[in-house]
C-alpha cells in the first residue's frame, strides 16, 4: 500500500516539476532491466550532440560527434548505449535500466562556427525517465499536455482537502479560545445572610 502511494506521489511531483518546461516532452515509466530509446532531434546545423541528465544538465551520458561519428559514453553507461540514425537526428538506446537511472534526460546540441564561437542549443526529444522496481503504469509515455489535463482532478482534491483542514483548524481554535475564556473568568460571589446582616449593622451605626 505504501509503495503504491509513494509511486502516485512521485508521479504527481515529477509531472508538476518538469512538465511545464518547454523542452520536456513527457514522462516515461520503465521497470528495472528494461530499455529506453530517446529520440533527439533538431533542425539546425550542429557540431555534436550530448545526452545529459539532471535538473541542471550537469551529467553527460554520451557525446556523439558529427564529423567523425565518434560516440563517447560515460564510464557508468559503458556497454549500455547504442545509437541509430543520421546526425543530428539520433536515437539513443539505453539498456539494462535501474532505479538509479531515474531523472530528466536532455538532448543538448552544440555548434562551433568558423570563428570558433561555441553555441549550445536544446533539441527536441528530452524526457523524464522514472524506473521502478515493480510493474510500471500502463501508460509508458505520458505527454505533458495530457498530464496537465489529468492533473486538474488532483488539484481539485488537494484544494478541497486544504480547505477542510483550514476549516477544522479554525473550529478547533474557536473551541479552545472559548474554553480558555471560561476557565479564566472568576466565579461571582453569592451574598449570604451574614453579608446582609453586616450591611444592616453598618447602616444602623451611621
Amino acid at each position: 500500500m505504501l509503495n503504491s502511494m509513494s509511486a502516485v506521489w512521485i508521479k504527481i511531483f515529477t509531472i508538476l516539476c518538469l512538465c511545464y518546461t518547454a523542452e520536456m516532452n513527457g514522462v516515461v515509466w520503465k521497470e528495472n532491466g528494461q530499455s529506453i530509446t530517446i529520440q533527439c532531434r533538431i533542425n539546425l546545423d550542429q557540431t555534436y550532440l550530448s545526452l545529459k541528465k539532471g535538473i541542471n544538465k550537469d551529467i553527460a551520458i554520451v557525446v556523439i560527434y558529427k564529423t567523425t561519428g565518434k560516440i563517447t559514453p560515460s564510464v557508468e553507461m559503458s556497454g549500455r548505449i547504442q545509437t541509430h540514425g543520421n546526425f543530428p537526428n539520433i536515437d539513443i538506446l539505453i539498456k539494462n535500466l535501474s532505479t538509479s537511472d531515474t531523472g530528466p534526460y536532455w538532448c543538448v546540441y552544440s555548434h562551433t562556427d568558423q570563428f570558433y564561437q561555441h553555441q549550445t542549443n536544446d533539441g527536441n526529444g528530452s524526457v523524464l525517465l522514472v524506473v521502478t522496481e515493480k510493474s510500471a503504469p500502463t501508460e509508458q509515455l505520458v505527454a505533458c499536455g495530457q498530464s496537465n489535463m489529468n492533473m486538474v482532478g488532483v488539484y481539485v482534491v488537494i484544494a478541497v482537502a486544504a480547505l477542510l483542514i483550514m476549516v477544522l483548524g479554525f473550529i478547533v481554535w474557536i473551541i479552545y479560545k472559548t474554553k480558555d475564556s471560561h476557565s479564566t473568568t472568576k466565579p461571582r460571589r453569592v451574598a449570604t445572610n451574614g453579608d446582609v446582616y453586616e450591611d444592616m449593622r453598618g447602616t444602623i451605626r451611621r
